[in-house]
């Protein structure tokens, strides 16, 4: 290719729309990349608000734990008070 080429108009404008195509094809790529990120997001966000939810029910369940072993502990050591002062 010449210099005369390179300076034609219509060489120019062909170079263009192909460095416009690239450009295009690019901006494609990382928008889809993107998309799966912020997909991927949404469903971190999703997963992490059940763990919350989860934690939460284990949670409330669990604090009857410790009164019921305290109330068995005093059970059991009033009878075997009651079981020695009887005797």
């Amino acid at each position: 290719m010449t210099e005369t080429d390179r300076n034609d108009p219509v060489t120019v404008a062909l170079e263009l729309e192909r460095l416009r195509g690239t450009l295009e094809a690019g901006f494609a790529r990382a928008d889809g990349s993107l998309a799966l990120l912020v997909q991927r997001s949404d469903q971190t966000d999703k997963q992490l608000a059940d763990h919350e939810a989860r934690l939460d029910a284990l949670e409330r369940t669990r604090w009857p734990l410790a009164s019921v072993t305290a109330l068995t502990a005093c059970a059991g050591f009033a009878l075997a008070f009651w079981q020695t002062a009887g005797k």
